[in-house]
């Protein structure tokens, strides 16, 4: 009998240990692959296909190959926190069709590419925080609509498509803290956007002004609208004269930098409005104030006038009627008296 429950138990240890990476720690029961703190550079080869939970936190993976989880298409939560990933590639995450949370985490990456996380019919949470990304794009991929949370935060973020927010309509939670947002005619949308999303009920944490240091830590939906101003259109010629004047370096709205320059460069965004605008439209804002005042206090006065004159008359008519009537009155009453008793007699 002691034989047999050794056998059974090495054949058991056999069973769960197959096709586990020998650095990780599997449990068919949970189906969990727990690859934590084991220095992978690479998504781990040979994981058991039924696994639903992978923990690949605080290693040094610096790229996902694009067949790296065509072996556990079952994935629901994928842990990639604490690596070194700078970039995604599209498709990278496209086999896992019940993917529900993905963990990205405390990585390095800078750009969220087009479609990166197309096909996952399935995902709720998308945590992109604390990394260095100073852009994202105008859709996650197809098929992302189901997700409720999404968290930016800790990034270097200066604006977000509207366009981006409106194809998760899904949202319940969306966190911002932490990023270089610049409050100028760029970010009106996510302004209206995030009123929007509050109204009906949506969680934030909100987003704070970096700059122009008129608006720094201000909260932007606090910042009036009438401040923004409109963006200045773009032409294409503005982008060919651009590249011909720099004799061959890349302009900055190139591929390479994506639209915001170079991650150190503040920039200035083509439709970033004039340095003037905004003097003018609050010396507009202060000329109808100081009219509007003006014409305000001439109504007011002519009102006073009107009510000054309205008692003068009044009282020059009581005192008319009390220096002519009432002596009439006086004097009339022995006439009438005389005429009553000779009528008498």
């Amino acid at each position: 009998t002691g034989n047999w429950t050794l056998v059974w138990s090495i054949t058991l240890l056999a069973h769960t240990a197959h096709g586990c990476p020998d650095k990780c720690l599997c449990n068919t029961a949970s189906k969990t692959a727990d690859c934590r703190n084991r220095g992978f550079t690479e998504i781990p080869a040979r994981l058991p296909p039924e696994i639903q939970i992978l923990q690949l936190q605080n290693n040094r993976i610096w790229r996902i190959n694009q067949n790296a989880f065509t072996a556990t298409p079952l994935l629901k939560i994928l842990d990639l926190s604490n690596n070194s990933l700078s970039s995604v590639a599209p498709g990278a995450f496209q086999k896992l069709r019940y993917l529900q949370v993905l963990n990205l985490t405390r990585n390095l990456i800078h750009y969220i590419e087009n479609k990166t996380f197309s096909f996952l019919p399935h995902l709720k949470e998308l945590d992109l925080s604390s990394n260095s990304i100073i852009r994202l794009p105008e859709t996650f991929g197809n098929s992302t609509g189901n997700i409720t949370l999404l968290s930016v935060k800790h990034n270097k973020l200066q604006k977000m498509e509207r366009i981006l927010l409106e194809s998760l309509p899904n949202l319940k939670v969306v966190l911002f803290k932490d990023n270089p947002w610049q409050c100028n005619c760029n970010i009106f949308g996510l302004k209206l956007w995030l009123e929007s999303f509050l109204y009906r009920g949506g969680i934030s944490d909100g987003i704070i002004c970096s700059a122009p240091g008129i608006r720094k830590g201000k909260d932007l939906l606090k910042v009036p609208y009438e401040l923004f101003g409109a963006c200045p259109l773009r032409t294409a010629h503005m982008h060919v004269a651009s590249s011909h004047h720099h004799h061959g370096w890349e302009p900055r709205g190139s591929p390479k930098y994506g639209h915001h320059g170079e991650p150190g460069d503040s920039g200035r965004p083509g439709c970033e409005p004039k340095a003037k605008a905004r003097p003018v439209s609050l010396r507009h804002a202060i000329a109808t104030v100081v009219i509007t005042g003006v014409v305000c206090g001439i109504v007011c006065l002519m009102m006073l006038a009107a009510a000054v004159y309205g008692c003068a008359y009044a009282a020059i008519t009581a005192k008319y009627h009390k220096e002519h009537l009432a002596p009439a009155r006086q004097h009339g009453a022995p006439e009438e008296k005389e005429l009553l008793e000779s009528s008498l007699a």
